[in-house]
């Protein structure tokens, strides 16, 4: 096999024992990697209605054929589970030099099954992979864990957990490389459950592709677009993904306090990319092979907040800023950064903090349970720590905000889309971007169909927000290519420069894969009906594709898209029939033989 090292880890925590096993071949050539074949062997081999934290629940590490290769950008992995937040099918997707370095010692993906009796992590050397005790880790954060690992090797890549994963927090993270993370749906929360604390690889090996010559000039090809447009090229570059708060909040688009008020935040430039690059920006850093550089290293020299590390990001600011009506971007940092040394989802804990204070604000928990209170950043700092231990109050967050609202009896509180938070836009102000939030396989999420791009940005050509008309077959398109770029182990940013022929045109080149684009685009479809079965076999139904009640009830109180709600029932019959499911939203027979997964 080209792009592929055609070889599988399976580590049986219960059992202690790690075996190496062939890569299966028509898995890879169907689902193509990462997510797509992680997903396939999960689903293979994992019961839809299993508990996320009993030993039948796997996690599985999956690299895409274009890991570590010269594509542009080409530095992702994913970590498939049944997700601890909402029991949806979970894949995490991360970047940094993990995902590269794995594929350099010669495999595909990791499968980790059963539970571990004690505390353990996986070494991985080349050919070489062993168990080894991981007492003396646990316990420790993010940081202390990367270091203790990379003390023998400081070439080595470390994954691992913190607190907020041993203390089974259900939007925990797998963290890379000390702030790269596999975020969402509480992937964290199932490694901790197996007590695996941890995976160090170190890899000295290569990628063989099926054409060289051919690939080589595909990728440059991919690579000098990227560098071409403005946003890869220069926005992303000189101010992260931050460069969107001010362009958000002049759309009509950035949450404020909870999605409760206009989607215009007063003091969005004190959080702005602008802001941070010219107080607090130290220099931008990329993934591996990345050319766009969005990463930001901050650095907070003295006062209260103190820190330095990388980030904040556009998700993170904004869920602990304009969604908390906080706008000390030196709290934000701190709170960013204890999120990446314990190991947790800033997107659900910011959101779960805001579900809770307006709770609060209107005497549903009483403030001698929680006092907490909007725009208060050492609130949210001092709630970040509680949450990763949970101690206190922090407690009830760690459980998330839908568990929160529903204990105290409001369900509706919660800004979540099948149980998990949903991201910093307002789908009032995005029509396509609300249809993408209710249909997304693991809930609320943006990155499972940007349609922010077109709608807001006007990429790849600008497209009325507030019009339904057409958004069900944009959506459908921007969902099956992003299932497709994940598999490959491309980064999303990359499509805002490269379409369709330039990532089937590195994928054809490196494996060897006698495919059209539009064979390739079938790829990325057939992944997304797959994880849409599983979640149906795991008990979702039509009546799980929806938001909650206040975006499709209450009109946005203010600015450029007032009286506007999202028109989800316009939208989601036509985005079905797209789609070959019937009106219950259940892939056909017929549309499920078309792609082959009959």
């Amino acid at each position: 096999m080209f792009a592929w090292t055609g070889k599988i880890l399976r580590v049986n925590l219960t059992k202690g024992t790690v075996t190496a096993e062939p890569l299966n071949k028509e898995y890879a050539e169907k689902y193509i990697g990462a997510r797509g074949l992680g997903t396939k062997y999960f689903v293979e081999e994992v019961d839809a209605k299993v508990d996320p934290l009993s030993p039948e629940n796997k996690i599985i590490f999956m690299t895409g054929p274009l890991t570590g290769t010269f594509a542009g950008s080409a530095g992702r992995y994913n970590v498939v589970t049944k997700g601890l937040l909402n029991g949806t099918i979970a894949a995490s997707n991360s970047g940094g030099t993990f995902g590269p370095e794995l594929k350099y010692a010669g495999w595909d993906g990791i499968i980790f099954e059963g539970q571990s009796p004690e505390p353990v992590y996986l070494s991985i050397y080349n050919d070489k992979a062993e168990l080894l005790p991981a007492g003396e880790l646990w316990g420790q954060d993010v940081f202390s864990t990367t270091d203790a690992l990379k003390a023998k090797d400081e070439e080595a890549k470390v994954a691992c957990i913190g607190p907020a994963g041993e203390n089974l927090v259900k939007f925990a993270c797998v963290v890379n490389e000390y702030h790269r993370a596999a975020g969402r749906s509480g992937v964290g929360a199932v490694m901790g459950s197996k007590k695996l604390k941890a995976i160090v690889v170190r890899g000295t090996g290569g990628i063989k592709v099926e054409n060289p010559q051919a690939f080589l000039e595909a990728a440059k090809d991919a690579r000098q677009k990227l560098k071409e447009h403005p946003v890869t090229g220069e926005g992303l570059a000189a101010y992260g993904t931050n460069v969107l708060v001010n362009i958000l909040n002049e759309h009509g688009g950035l949450p404020v306090k909870n999605f409760s008020e206009a989607a215009v935040f007063p003091n969005a430039d004190k959080i702005s990319g602008e802001y941070q690059a010219e107080k607090y920006l130290v220099r931008n850093k990329g993934c591996f092979g990345c050319s766009i550089g969005c990463g930001r290293v901050t650095d907070i020299a003295k006062g209260p907040f103190k820190s330095s590390g990388e980030g904040p990001e556009y998700e993170a600011t904004w869920t602990f800023g304009a969604n908390l009506a906080i706008d000390d971007f030196e709290a934000i940092c701190k709170a960013n950064f204890l999120c990446n040394e314990l190991g947790m989802d800033p997107i659900t804990l910011g959101g779960t903090i805001a579900c809770a204070v307006e709770m609060v604000d209107k005497g549903i928990i009483p403030r001698s349970v929680a006092d907490l209170r909007w725009g208060d950043g050492a609130m949210l700092v001092e709630m970040t720590r509680k949450t990763a231990y949970r101690q206190g109050f922090g407690d009830e967050l760690a459980e998330g905000s839908y568990r929160l609202a529903e204990k105290y009896g409001y369900p509706e509180f919660s800004m979540t889309a099948k149980k998990q938070e949903m991201p910093a836009y307002d789908p009032r102000g995005q029509q396509g971007i609300g249809l993408n939030y209710a249909t997304s396989n693991r809930g609320g999420c943006h990155v499972r169909g940007y349609l922010t791009s077109p709608e807001v940005l006007g990429i790849p050509e600008k497209v009325d927000p507030d019009a339904t008309e057409g958004k069900p077959a944009l959506l459908k398109l921007f969902q099956d290519l992003t299932a497709l770029v994940d598999a490959a182990g491309l980064c999303l940013f990359i499509t805002f420069a490269n379409g369709l022929p330039e990532i089937s045109a590195q994928l054809r080149t490196a494996t060897g894969l006698d495919l059209s684009d539009d064979e390739f685009l079938a790829a990325g479809e057939r992944i997304w009906n797959m994880e849409r079965l599983f979640n149906l076999r795991a008990g979702f139904s039509k009546a799980d594709d929806t938001l909650p009640p206040r975006l499709l009830n209450e009109p946005m109180k203010d600015g450029p898209h007032k009286g506007r709600v999202v028109q989800l029932d316009v939208m989601l019959p036509e985005y079905y029939q797209l789609r070959g499911w019937d009106e219950d939203g259940i892939p056909t027979a017929e549309r499920l033989t078309e792609l082959g997964l009959d």
